[in-house]
């Protein structure tokens, strides 16, 4: 019963949550909280309660090369803005992700060269994203300037992430660990995120925000590379205690360090 609340409850609401943080501070920040690990982690943390730290520590290893995956999602949809409106620009970063990540699956690295990967896609994804151009204007949402949220935004991310985190929760016996791993941090709230973006701000709005994403994948690498080394070793409550609290300390003292050089270079 319990683990069937974790898979119903759990990330719908840390994905909730994080969706409002997110509007209340804006659309870099909305890029860097929605590339938490507020569904990968529970779907590791089930993994692991459902089939042995063992294969949970291989699961999270291999999740480090799903957060590749992720990365070319956001470049993907980033190009594809220029050239198709939300509905393609989805289905075409959806494919290359899929591809990716079934591609990926078949490489079984060590957590710390899986971090390192991580962090060349990370640092290649942000050189890639497109520049803003001259004729590119955000398109103002609202009066605020912010996104209008329809009403079953919110209730159409919970169920989307229950339904992920079923599925993949649900199979990971005939996946395996890297199939599972790769597939944890698959971009559904990411995806939401950045179809409005581009439906009601244009190219230009929701590149701003998937820039976001990319800095956002150092406290998500920090957290798989953790659990994949502890969770062995030092028990589930702990590594995953342990690689939490690690990344929220690495997500804003990043943000507070990319918040710094914004100001100094605006008074440069």
């Amino acid at each position: 019963m319990m683990l069937l609340l974790l898979k119903l409850l759990l990330a719908p609401i840390l994905v909730v949550g994080s969706s409002l943080a997110g509007r209340r501070w804006g659309a870099h920040v909305t890029g860097m909280l929605v590339a938490l690990p507020v569904v990968a982690g529970p779907i590791l943390l089930i993994t692991c309660l459902e089939h042995g730290a063992r294969f949970g520590a291989r699961a999270a290893s291999a999740a480090l090369l799903g957060l590749v995956s992720l990365a070319a999602f956001v470049v993907t949809f980033a190009w594809c803005s220029r050239v198709y409106g939300w509905v393609g620009s989805l289905l075409v970063s959806w494919g290359v992700t899929l591809g990716a990540d079934v591609a990926l699956s078949r490489f079984t690295l060590s957590a710390a060269w899986g971090l390192v990967v991580v962090l060349m896609a990370a640092w290649a994804a942000m050189a890639a994203l497109p520049a803003p151009q001259r004729h590119e204007e955000v398109l103002p949402a609202t009066s605020g300037g912010q996104l209008a949220w329809p009403w079953w935004d919110l209730p159409g991310r919970a169920v989307a992430t229950a339904a992920l985190v079923a599925v993949v929760t649900g199979a990971a016996g005939a996946l395996g660990p890297n199939l599972t791993g790769v597939l944890a941090p698959f971009p559904t709230a990411i995806s939401v995120v950045a179809a409005f973006a581009l439906a009601q701000q244009g190219t230009a709005g929701a590149v701003r925000t998937l820039r976001g994403v990319p800095r956002g994948l150092l406290g998500f690498s920090v957290f798989c590379f953790l659990v994949a080394v502890l969770v062995e070793s030092v028990g589930v409550a702990t590594a995953f205690g342990g690689a939490l609290s690690a990344t929220l300390a690495v997500q804003f003292t990043w943000r507070w360090a990319l918040a710094r050089r914004d100001v100094h270079q605006l008074s440069a």
